[in-house]
């Protein structure tokens, strides 16, 4: 059974949400854009040609493009899907596909096809994907309908389907797959093909996605084999202890992705009604806490609008007078620069005299690298602490440094009164041989 090991280098991965980005020929500003920003990955959502919703997720042919991203220029519509891999392939970015096999749309052909790889109900009508909230059921989808991966009489055929697929795609170029609702398809299943796959290509990786399920079953898929699961630190209000007993649970297994938002959540901009200073304290925060950070296109500009797998569009790009692109460059090559934000390490809360800062100590797995992260919680209210004596916090005998984002570091000392703008923030770090 696997166990949870440092990477050299977590990864950074903005989601190019396609139906903003528009036709292929129009990525490259976006895939540039990223690059600069300090993104080593780009995770792309699905690109396959839709069922009649329209929706991204329900996907009637895994083979065909969807129409709305083919160019006017001539070239097969999956010549087009190679070439811009090629492009940000040429920039030293990896690609990300997302994988959808717990349903498909209800037009799909492989009904017709094969039509014992689907779950139907005691009356043998196609079921449709849904959420529970405990006994009440609060959602059906009915443009999907759900694949039966794990009882389908023909599930060595559906197994090899699926293996086909991700094959096929990782030669186009996609070197990561984030996995649609993971913790609703059998851990089996994810065993067999994440091992199959790395079995031929070992330095893919798989991205589970989790949002809705319990720690249990994030556990659970990290013990299947999965390379990240993503934590649901975007939700935490940095003083319940429930975010780091389900971070510490996740950590002996496996890296964790973290979020400021996403294309499933509202806007961060929105939500915290375009408070910049507590817009960026959030992607710091998301960078610093987990080995993996994930950013949607559109943040870096404070975009408001939230994103929508059927109507959105490349007209939906906002004009909003933020830029975050410098800020963000500087957090990501903070991060990249330092061992102790590329692992899920230990945490644990600092007491530091006001319970509107959190104060989280971060080491590595080996103890040689430390951080103290200082968080105001405030939005509005300047915030005073102290930390009583840094020394203990952090590897004896060895210097640590109040770190800036830029090259700038001074050695500290002894006692440390402190204060924190709103939504301020303050990063100490110390590291052997430094």
């Amino acid at each position: 059974m696997k166990r949870h090991r440092p990477v050299a280098e977590g990864a950074r991965i903005y989601n190019l949400f396609p139906l903003i980005a528009g036709p292929f020929d129009r990525w490259r500003p976006h895939l540039e854009r990223a690059c600069g920003m300090g993104f080593n990955w780009i995770f792309i959502n699905p690109f396959h040609q839709p069922g009649f919703s329209g929706s991204l997720y329900a996907v009637k042919d895994y083979y065909v493009v969807n129409p709305l991203f083919v160019a006017d220029n001539g070239l097969p519509p999956m010549e087009q899907l190679r070439r811009i891999v090629e492009e940000a392939r040429g920039m030293g970015l990896h690609l990300i596909m997302d994988l959808v096999i717990n349903h498909t749309a209800i037009d799909s052909p492989l009904l017709k096809e094969h039509p014992d790889w689907y779950r139907r109900d005691e009356k043998g009508k196609i079921v449709h994907p849904s959420a529970w909230e405990g006994d009440k059921c609060v959602a059906v989808w009915g443009d999907l309908a759900e694949i039966d991966n794990e009882c389908s009489p023909d599930r060595e055929n559906l197994r090899r389907y699926w293996e086909d697929l991700v094959l096929n795609y990782h030669e186009i170029g996609f070197e990561g797959f984030r996995c649609d609702a993971a913790y609703q398809v059998p851990d089996a299943l994810w065993a067999s093909l994440i091992g199959k796959i790395k079995g031929i290509y070992p330095g893919t990786l798989f991205f589970a996605e989790t949002l809705g399920c319990t720690i249990e079953d994030v556990v659970r898929l990290a013990k299947a084999g999965f390379d990240y699961t993503f934590n649901s630190s975007k939700y935490w209000d940095f003083e319940a202890p429930w975010c780091l007993d389900q971070y510490a649970e996740n950590a002996q297994w496996a890296p964790s992705v973290s979020f400021a938002e996403s294309h499933d959540t509202n806007r961060l901009a929105e939500e915290l009604e375009g408070n910049v200073a507590a817009i960026r304290q959030r992607y710091l925060f998301s960078a610093l806490f987990s080995t993996a950070v994930m950013m949607p296109i559109g943040f870096e500009f404070g975009f408001r609008k939230r994103l929508h797998v059927v109507s959105t569009r490349p007209s939906d790009w906002e004009e909003t007078g933020i830029d975050l692109t410098g800020f963000i460059t500087e957090v990501n090559a903070f991060k990249k620069g330092h061992s102790v934000f590329n692992e899920d390490g230990p945490i644990e809360v600092i007491d530091c005299g006001n319970d509107r800062i959190c104060a989280l100590r971060k080491s590595t797995f080996d103890r040689t690298e430390s951080a103290l992260l200082l968080l105001n919680r405030d939005p509005a209210k300047e915030q005073a602490g102290r930390i009583e004596s840094f020394p203990p916090l952090f590897p004896e005998g060895v210097p640590f440094f109040e770190a800036f984002l830029g090259p700038n570091t001074r050695v500290l000392s002894g006692f440390s009164d402190f204060s924190l703008p709103p939504s301020g923030f303050k990063i100490f770090f110390s590291r052997e041989n430094v």
